[in-house]
C-alpha cells in the first residue's frame, strides 16, 4: 500500500440509527516520536456519532485513499509576525461593534451550533482595556449529543475566560508580568471544554473557535473547522487552518483547493473535542487594523458561500448584525444543508 495507507487505518461502525461512522487515524513520519495519532471523524452528512477507535485496514478491509506520499518535510505552522501598529485615535465612544446569527438551516431538524458573545466596556478614571470574547461551536454526534457538546464547550470556555481575564481586568491584574499569557489561557479553556464533554457526553463532540479582542489584538483558540476570517479593504484572509482530511492532503500537495471542495471526504476532521484526552489546540495571535472585521463562522456557512462574496456582503453592510442576517440568507438559498453559525465583529475607525 502506498503512503497513504501507510498513515491511514479505517474502520466502520453502525450507530443506533443505521448510520455508519468511519474513523480513520492519521500519523506523519519525520523520525523523531511523535505523540498518540489523533482520530479522524468520518460522520455522514450529519455527522451523526464519534468513537474513538483505530483498526487496520487489514482488520475491517477497508480502503484508505489511493494517494502517494510527494512530501518528506513536516507540515509546520509557525507564527505570523504582528504588523506594524496603525497608529489610530478613535473617537469619543468608538466601540467594538458586534452582529450574531445562528440559524438551523433548511434540511437538518435541530441546530447543533452554539454561540457565545461577552463584551467588557468601560468608561472611567481607571481606562480599563476594552475587551470581549466570541465562540462559534459546530457540534457533532447522534441525537442531541452535538447540540450538548457545543454549548457546554461555549459555557466552560466563557467561565474560564472569564475567570482568568474579565475579573482581572476588574482587579487590574493585567499587567502583572507573571500572570498566564492570553494564548495560554485560551488554550486552557479549550482543553476544560474536552475533559468536560469527553466526561459527560461521551457520544458526542464539537469543534470551537474562539477569540479575546484585546484593544486591538484578537487572541485565537481553534479546534476543527469551523474558522475565523480577517476582513479588510484590501480583501478577505483565512486566518485558522482546518484540521481536516483535506486540508491536510492540500498540504501534502495531493489535492487542489478546487479538488478538496468537492472531494466526498471533506467533512472529515482529525481533530475535535471530546475525541482525545490530550487535545493539541491552535492558538493564533493577530492585530486587528482600525475598521477591520473579524469573522467566526461554521462550515455550515463557508461551504455554501465563496469567501469573496462574504467580503462582499460584510463591506456592503454598514451594522454587522445585517451582515449575518445576509450571510445567513444566501446560506440558505443556495440550500442550506447544515446548521449556519456567524460571528461579525467590526473595530473601530
Amino acid at each position: 500500500m502506498n503512503f497513504i495507507r501507510r498513515l491511514f487505518g479505517a474502520s466502520n461502525h453502525t450507530t443506533s440509527e443505521g448510520a455508519r461512522t468511519d474513523v480513520i487515524s492519521i500519523t506523519h513520519d519525520t523520525g523523531e516520536s511523535a505523540p498518540p495519532p489523533e482520530p479522524v471523524i468520518q460522520a455522514p452528512e450529519a455527522r451523526d456519532k464519534l468513537k474513538h477507535d483505530q483498526e487496520t485496514p487489514e482488520d475491517q478491509g477497508a480502503k484508505a485513499p489511493d494517494l502517494e506520499d510527494t512530501s518528506d518535510a513536516p507540515v509546520i505552522m509557525g507564527t505570523r509576525p504582528l504588523p506594524p501598529l496603525e497608529t489610530f485615535e478613535p473617537k469619543p465612544g468608538d466601540r467594538i461593534v458586534y452582529g450574531q446569527l445562528s440559524d438551523v438551516g433548511m434540511v437538518r431538524g435541530n441546530n447543533q451550533d452554539s454561540v457565545l458573545s461577552l463584551t467588557f466596556v468601560s468608561t472611567s478614571s481607571d481606562d480599563l482595556p476594552e475587551c470581549a470574547l466570541f465562540l462559534v461551536a459546530d457540534g457533532m454526534g447522534g441525537h442531541h449529543d452535538g447540540e450538548k457538546a457545543s454549548a457546554m464547550t461555549a459555557r466552560i470556555v466563557a467561565q474560564h475566560v472569564t475567570q482568568e481575564i474579565f475579573m482581572p481586568l476588574l482587579a487590574q491584574q493585567m499587567d502583572d508580568p507573571d500572570r498566564t499569557p492570553v494564548a495560554d489561557i485560551l488554550r486552557a479553556a479549550v482543553q476544560k471544554a474536552n475533559e468536560a464533554v469527553g466526561k459527560y457526553i461521551p457520544e458526542g463532540g464539537t469543534t470551537v473557535t474562539c477569540v479575546v479582542v484585546l484593544d486591538e489584538l484578537a487572541y485565537i483558540a481553534h479546534v476543527g473547522d469551523s474558522r475565523a476570517y480577517l476582513l479588510t479593504k484590501d480583501g478577505i484572509e483565512q486566518i485558522t487552518r482546518d484540521h481536516s482530511l483535506v486540508q491536510r492532503l492540500i498540504e501534502l500537495d495531493q489535492l487542489t483547493p478546487a479538488e478538496a471542495a468537492e472531494h466526498p471526504q471533506r467533512n472529515v476532521l482529525y481533530r475535535a473535542i471530546g475525541q482525545n484526552e490530550n487535545l493539541d489546540v491552535d492558538a493564533v495571535t493577530r492585530r486587528l487594523p482600525p475598521g477591520s472585521r473579524l469573522l467566526l463562522c461554521s462550515d455550515g456557512l463557508w461551504n455554501m458561500v465563496p469567501e469573496e462574496m462574504i467580503r462582499s456582503v460584510v463591506m456592503d453592510h454598514g451594522a454587522p448584525q445585517d451582515a449575518c442576517h445576509q450571510l445567513v440568507h444566501i446560506a440558505n438559498e443556495r440550500g442550506g444543508p447544515d446548521n449556519i453559525t456567524v460571528v461579525l465583529v467590526q473595530m473601530p475607525g
